[in-house]
């Protein structure tokens, strides 16, 4: 899943990003709220996190602009404000949740797993599909055997995107910019490997190849 962190602050940005990264996310960063409007406008970004206190342009002007362009990609809110008046506001203005500073890197990873199976229409906990199991923090597949495989960053990435869209025709082009962060190689082609890979992992019959259009994942009647 890919990610924008719109953060100013020259330790947290930076530190979020690699913990973010490190927890299976592609992440891009953004220290502008200026910079941080027109790339949440411009890339197709599964999840924002957000701060309010922006140079540039507030983050609470930044969202409002988003709603108000029909950009319904989920937000959560980091703020040193922990006022109700501001959670009330950042609410209104669209976001999804939000997250008081100071705050634990583990809370803000579990929120952003709950945000964004909510928003895929999930079931809270555990990632799962027609018992394939997918362990976030061990970054492993369960197959409903009980057989356990470990993952690759991109594999695991790849997987998490499938199963929070399952019997959805995927381009590779889509899964290629959802798996990969802005400044990436991205080479569509590379695709059709890691989803062998994962063929191998879980079984053939998961993921279906449309050709010349891309993949469904799920299994098919």
């Amino acid at each position: 899943m890919r990610l924008l962190l719109v953060e100013d602050d020259p330790l947290l940005g930076p530190n979020l990003q690699q913990a973010l990264n490190k927890a299976g996310f592609a992440t891009d960063l953004s220290a502008d709220g200026i910079d941080g409007e027109a790339m949440g406008e411009i890339e197709p970004y599964d999840l924002i996190v957000l701060d309010l206190g922006l140079p540039g342009k507030p983050g609470l002007e930044v969202l409002e602009n988003w709603r108000r362009n029909e950009n319904a990609v989920p937000v959560i809110i980091l703020t040193a404000r922990d006022a109700w008046e501001d959670k009330v506001l950042g609410f209104k203005a669209g976001a999804d949740d939000y997250l008081a500073k100071p705050f634990q890197t583990e809370e803000l990873i579990v929120r952003i797993n709950a945000v964004l199976r909510r928003c895929s229409g999930q079931h809270p906990g555990e990632l799962s599909y027609e018992g394939l199991a997918l362990d976030e923090a061990e970054q492993t597949v369960i197959l409903n055997t009980g057989e356990k495989h470990s993952l690759t960053g991109t594999e695991f990435k790849l997987l998490r995107y499938f199963m929070l869209h399952p019997q959805q025709l995927l381009s590779k082009t889509t899964l290629t910019e959802h798996v990969y962060q802005l400044d990436s190689d991205k080479d569509s082609n590379v695709m059709e490997v890691y989803v062998n890979r994962l063929r191998q992992k879980i079984g053939a019959d998961w993921i279906v190849t449309r050709r010349g259009q891309g993949y469904i994942f799920g299994q098919q009647d």
